[in-house]
């Protein structure tokens, strides 16, 4: 059986994406390690849960979760690459980092998603998720959205040729991000697979960097209070979103992709992180 070290070096291996795509992801793993390290436990989920595939081999995944010490406000933080063969040919890659904070701030949550199911094209989301609804909460709307001038990081890649908005098919995920998130479609074309990779060492790295190193300072490292009545509205709003993302991102697509058996394995310990 594979030690955690192990486990997560395979995980840290990204070993199906391209050189810019996965220098990318260490770079964001190695800016959580480095400045929020030491208030994260270390990843305990089980083996094969860290690590997984289907029974026929053409699908695998690496999880690696670490949750927030008891005085760190963060609640815990999910790493992750999905593979699988396509029956059509190529793959399917998803590479994706969220963060959840606690209810002792109200900070926004943390997320990104590269999907690719092509050399030459890429989806990407990215967002600093509300964690209050920003009709009914506008001082919300301002203070971290229209103040930090965060859809600056949005206008910038949607200025690019190669890149075009991204329509969820999810009701669910255009309801939950941010009026500032990053939901593109980048194509550069038949027969230029390098155009991608300047893209994402060029303008995809700069903006998820930007945006992680305002989320560790701004939210998971700046204390704010909290008073009683606004802490039991967060409990139950992220409640509801993190159940929510196990019931339909996760719990639609891993049966599919990995079976059930495994994905019961799966979903089931992962429901009780994000099920707290």
């Amino acid at each position: 059986m594979d030690t955690n070290d192990e486990l997560k070096s395979k995980f840290m291996e990204f070993p199906y994406v391209s050189a810019s795509h996965k220098n990318l992801m260490l770079e964001l793993l190695s800016s959580v390690d480095t400045r929020l390290g030491p208030s994260l436990q270390s990843c305990t989920l089980p083996p094969d849960v860290q690590h997984f595939g289907n029974p026929t081999g053409s699908a695998r995944a690496s999880l690696h979760l670490r949750s927030g010490l008891p005085s760190s406000q963060i609640d815990f933080i999910l790493g992750g690459w999905i593979h699988c063969e396509l029956p059509s040919g190529g793959a399917l890659n998803i590479t994706s980092l969220s963060a959840y904070l606690k209810p002792s701030t109200n900070a926004p949550h943390f997320l990104l998603d590269l999907i690719q199911s092509s050399p030459t094209s890429l989806v990407l989301i990215l967002d600093l998720t509300p964690r209050k609804d920003l009709v009914s909460y506008p001082a919300y709307l301002k203070m971290y959205y229209e103040d930090t001038n965060l859809d600056r990081h949005r206008q910038v890649l949607q200025n690019l040729p190669e890149v075009k908005p991204y329509i969820s098919p999810s009701l669910y995920i255009r309801s939950v991000v941010s009026p500032t998130a990053i939901l593109v479609g980048i194509d550069v074309g038949d027969g230029e697979e390098r155009g991608i990779e300047d893209i994402i060492e060029d303008h995809v790295g700069s903006v998820a960097k930007e945006m992680l190193d305002f989320w560790i300072e701004s939210c998971a490292c700046l204390e704010r209070s909290v008073g009683e009545n606004e802490r039991g509205y967060l409990e139950e709003r992220d409640g509801i979103i993190k159940r929510k993302t196990i019931e339909v991102d996760l719990g639609s697509s891993f049966p599919r992709l990995f079976g059930q058996e495994v994905a019961d394995r799966v979903l089931g310990v992962l429901k009780e992180y994000y099920g707290k």
